[in-house]
């Protein structure tokens, strides 16, 4: 119970990774996570390509707004790309390690606003000051606690997130990302509420689940599957 065991000898307390030339900290920790939630990169491959491709056809430096950022590897793959990138964690331990991944990856220069506050009360702050970002991704935890004791149930508060990030959208906006995990759903569901948030927009809601896939023996074909989350995109026509 809330104890790794490791078949030889354990790791260090941290170990290097990297993922799409982005150097980071792996760590285990006591509530059973390593610091990276991998089969996000399709995610972080999708935000990567559009941020490249807005620089190089419209000379554009979109802006990437991430929600729950846990320890900062989706904003630092944004801003390596060439992002302006805000990046919002209720926990101060994950912003401290995401500091800890932007020196590692040598990004101590690139525009990241490292914020330790609850989503909610940022995104309603941004609304209200009439900010737009052209990439929001959003990884709410099925139940969380903010900074002051501010309380999030997924359930109850996520429709709510995702009109205000409907309208933190910029007019040239690229896309809205939602995974969802460790809930009773199906991904029919968050489908619907975001085709529901996003209605009028336009554009096209991708829905489904994302996975882990073991290599294979023959180091070929594909291994087994584990489904880990759930998650819709919205992006422009």
């Amino acid at each position: 119970m809330g104890r790794w065991r490791f078949p030889r000898e354990a790791l260090g307390e941290t170990w290097p990774l990297s993922l799409l030339g982005v150097d980071f900290l792996g760590r285990f920790t006591a509530f059973r996570h390593v610091g990276v939630f991998p089969e996000q990169i399709v995610h972080w491959e999708w935000m990567k390509a559009r941020v490249e491709e807005m620089k190089a056809k419209e000379g554009r430096q979109l802006k990437v707004l991430n929600l729950f950022g846990y320890t900062g590897v989706a904003s630092l793959v944004a801003a390596a790309a060439g992002a302006e990138v805000t990046h919002v964690d209720a926990s101060k331990k994950a912003i401290g390690w995401a500091r800890e991944n932007q020196s590692l990856a040598g990004l101590d220069r690139a525009p990241i606003r490292w914020i330790c506050e609850d989503a909610m009360k940022f995104i309603l702050r941004e609304e209200r000051r009439g900010n737009s970002y052209d990439i929001i991704l959003t990884d709410p935890p099925k139940f969380g606690r903010g900074p002051n004791g501010e309380v999030w149930h997924l359930f109850d508060h996520l429709p709510l997130m995702l009109d205000v990030c409907r309208e933190l959208l910029s007019p040239k906006a690229v896309g809205l990302v939602l995974t969802a995990y460790s809930i009773r759903a199906s991904f029919y569901s968050i489908h619907e509420l975001m085709r529901e948030t996003m209605r009028g927009a336009g554009g096209v809601v991708e829905s489904g689940e994302l996975v882990i896939r073991e290599a294979g023996l023959d180091g070929n074909t594909p291994g087994r599957a584990l489904s880990t989350s759930l998650f819709s995109r919205w992006v422009p026509a």
